[in-house]
């Protein structure tokens, strides 16, 4: 079974770290961080990802715009947003995003 692409994006390079350790730990994904928006929409236009998991760092408008950024390239591309609360809620909040493909 081909794991799913997460795009994860945080400006905390510790939070990435973590991040991208859990989702990868799982074995059901595969995680490719990026710590700023310009990062996300370079490897987002070069690669293909079945969610984005946004996490700390962006102002609220930056996040927004970003979203909008991401969705002229694929329209049809999940943006999730985590910020905290622990491992179990990161996995509920990225198979809810996954659903919605």
């Amino acid at each position: 079974m081909k794991k799913k692409e997460i795009l994860v994006m945080c400006c905390h390079p510790g939070i990435l770290e973590t991040l991208i350790r859990l989702i990868e730990k799982s074995g059901e994904f595969k995680a490719t961080p990026a710590a700023t928006a310009e990062e996300v929409l370079n490897r987002f236009s070069t690669g293909a990802f079945d969610l984005v998991l946004m996490g700390a760092g962006l102002a609220p408008e930056a996040e927004k715009e970003l979203e909008r950024d991401l969705h002229k390239i694929n329209p049809e591309t999940p943006v999730i947003y985590h910020f905290g609360g622990g491992s179990g809620l990161l996995f509920a909040e990225i198979k809810q995003g996954l659903d919605q493909t």
